[in-house]
């Protein structure tokens, strides 16, 4: 408990005002025994240290990291008896050491001929992939001497995992680290650069420093806190619906221009991630800072909105809101990937995916029967009441990212020791960062992968398309349960409700799925083609538009309102489960460039989403709401073809693909 205090800002307030003395970290406790690998403040170890460190705690030799076959005469080791090693070869987030596991069986197909996998590369894919590495600090011409270690395989950083695969033999081994069950806890043998720096890393495999490594219940805290802030900031979005009306009259502006309090949070929400998701990566500043100071902002910035007396001030402050309180949407899939394994990322991802989908949702239930009861400006008080306790409970998130963790232990260690050579490869690389590159990452390289691979760019826009209609109920709901069934504004937000009963059906089906299928699969046959996470979708991508022209048909008078309600539900099922597939088929696709690609398709829904609340109106008034929405599903019944033709034809897209995984 004291250790999830320490590493919260809260913490980090307690150990500033009694200046460390309070909640102190283990090197700078007095019981504290420096590792051997960090004592020497000569260069290197002693003979007499290497060799008493390599006795007690034996390690694999350099060709076996490399991949290559046993030596002749050398006994192999039973399947079960896994070799871990790790290379130092960091990307450019600071995160260490992607760790290559060998069996005997597989050091033997290798050695009777299995290529090193950078060979498999074509001079052209060497070519396109270098010219569009993700944004790297500019290195050094330093080279990390060999660093032996074992480590617990399960707890592969993902986002590392994911920036450093180049080819598919770089994802199969990936996944099956993370596949493998624990392994016994083996000490963590710091590298060495040329220069004489010492990389300072995690202790042991089990370092209880490290993410990875956190217990269940402080990696479920953490994720119920970024579940709540993301819950709030999407809430924020939907709870201005049923204020669009008392906006109108208070303002005298029309219907569409107070739309523009929601479309504007939604616009924002996707263009600050372009801004926040890079700033969270510094690993001086790591993810809690934009957290903190950006929701802060956010909290603050709920008074003036709710106060504002002047139509132009409250869009400005509605679009502000989004903008900071993008940060969620910026950075929690990254804070999550630094707490969970590959294989167990899913899981966690569902959940909050949960909080983005059903806060929406769940907004203008909150404020519907407040604004009926009152005024319009209580679904902006409303958000002060909800995101305030959040964010006091937000101080109590710890730190997640691994490079900003090991950057201070390297601070701690050097002061300790008086050793100016430990240092953590994050800090080498943040004293080389290239503004440029980092912007042209952040800002240039989501919309040119969109607009240079056919995949990506299919992708990007169904699920735009998906985002818009959803948004695009908020002004349908109104039309329908108000104007045709007569529901108040409370009443017609508790029909919002079966969205949020859709998406645990969804979240059931899904878990379902990837505990009783996926993991078996991986465990046994490896990753397999990456088109096989699409087997949901191909099901799935068929509830969209049944669900809609159940909605578009059956919103009338004459039929039960539940019917049209069961068919919003069956449409969210469809999204969720084919927004789940394909998030999770982009990265094995695409890996080095995964941050980018969820950037882009941020910003691609987002703005769609931002135009459908202003499109829908007038579409749902002049078409009515069974031709408007019918012609909704019809895009979505002609985006199933291209499910289809990802699913049966991915590899040749792949293939002919400059940025895909070779």
């Amino acid at each position: 408990m004291s250790d999830l205090i320490r590493d919260a800002p809260i913490g980090q307030v307690v150990r500033w005002i009694t200046r460390n003395r309070v909640l102190q970290y283990p090197e700078e406790r007095q019981n504290f025994e420096i590792p051997v690998a960090y004592k020497d403040h000569n260069g290197s170890q002693t003979d007499s240290q290497q060799t008493a460190a390599s006795a007690e705690h034996p390690l694999p030799d350099v060709e076996t990291v490399l991949g290559s076959a046993p030596r002749s005469g050398s006994q192999s080791q039973p399947d079960s008896q896994r070799t871990v090693d790790i290379e130092k070869e960091s990307d450019r987030n600071g995160d260490y050491d992607l760790e290559k596991i060998k069996t005997a069986k597989d050091l033997e197909m290798e050695g009777q001929g299995q290529n090193d996998m950078e060979k498999v590369k074509t001079a052209k894919d060497e070519q396109d992939l270098e010219h569009m590495q993700p944004a790297k600090s500019t290195k050094t011409n330093r080279t990390a001497k060999s660093s032996k270690s074992a480590r617990t395989l399960d707890r592969v950083p993902t986002q590392t995992a994911l920036a450093q695969a180049h080819t598919r033999q770089d994802l199969e081994q990936q996944l099956s680290n993370a596949s493998m069950s624990k392994q016994p806890t083996q000490p963590i043998v710091p590298g060495k650069l040329d220069d004489g720096t010492i990389l300072v890393d995690w202790y042991d495999t089990d370092d209880p420093a490290n993410p990875q490594n956190w217990s269940l219940k402080k990696k479920l805290f953490s994720l119920l806190l970024l579940c709540l802030y993301t819950l709030g900031v999407y809430m924020g979005s939907a709870i201005y619906t049923p204020s669009i009306q008392g906006v109108s009259t208070r303002f005298g502006v029309s219907i569409t221009a107070a739309e523009l309090g929601l479309a504007l949070y939604v616009l924002a929400y996707g263009i600050g991630p372009m801004v926040w998701s890079p700033i969270s990566e510094i690993p001086v500043i790591g993810r809690n800072p934009p957290y903190i100071i950006t929701f802060a902002i956010f909290v603050i910035l709920c008074v003036p909105t709710a106060l504002v007396d002047n139509f132009a001030g409250l869009l400005v402050l509605r679009f502000l809101q989004g903008f900071f309180g993008s940060p969620c949407l910026a950075t929690g899939g990254a804070s999550m990937g630094d707490m969970f394994s590959l294989i167990k990322l899913p899981y966690a991802i569902c959940l909050w995916a949960l909080a983005a989908t059903c806060g929406p949702a769940l907004g203008p239930m909150i404020s519907g029967f407040s604004v009926a009861a009152e005024n319009w400006r209580w679904s902006l008080w409303e958000m002060l009441w909800l995101s305030g306790p959040v964010w006091v409970a937000f101080l109590f998130l710890p730190e997640t990212s691994g490079p900003n963790i090991l950057l201070w232990r390297a601070r701690r260690l050097r002061k300790l020791t008086g050793d100016s050579r430990l240092k953590s490869q994050s800090e080498i690389d943040q004293a080389n960062l290239n503004p440029r590159e980092v912007a042209i990452e952040a800002l240039w390289r989501p919309i040119l992968l969109m607009l240079l691979d056919p995949a990506i760019a299919f992708t990007a826009v169904y699920v735009a398309l998906l985002y818009g209609i959803y948004y695009s109920f908020f002004e349908a709901f109104p039309l329908v349960y108000v104007d045709i069934y007569g529901f108040n504004l409370g009443q017609m937000g508790l029909t919002f409700l079966s969205i949020t009963v859709a998406v645990v059906i969804s979240i059931a089906v899904y878990w379902s799925y990837i505990y009783w299928v996926v993991e078996p699969e991986i465990r046994a046959n490896g990753l397999g083609a990456p088109e096989r996470r699409l087997i949901p979708a191909l099901f799935a991508a068929w509830l969209c538009p049944v669900g809609l022209f159940i909605y578009a048909w059956t919103s009338r008078a004459s039929v039960h309102w539940i019917v049209s309600v069961i068919g919003v539900g069956i449409f969210t099922v469809g999204v969720f489960i084919l927004i789940q597939c394909i998030f999770l088929y982009l990265p094995f696709v695409y890996p080095q460039y995964a941050a980018s690609l969820f950037a882009g398709n941020d910003l691609a829904r987002s703005t769609l989403a931002a135009g459908a609340v202003l499109f829908s109106r007038p579409l749902y008034t002049n078409l009515g709401i069974g031709s408007g929405v019918s012609m909704l599903a019809a895009f979505t019944t002609a985006c199933i073809a291209g499910v289809y033709i990802l699913f049966y034809f991915g590899d040749r897209l792949r293939a002919r693909s400059r940025y895909a995984a070779k």
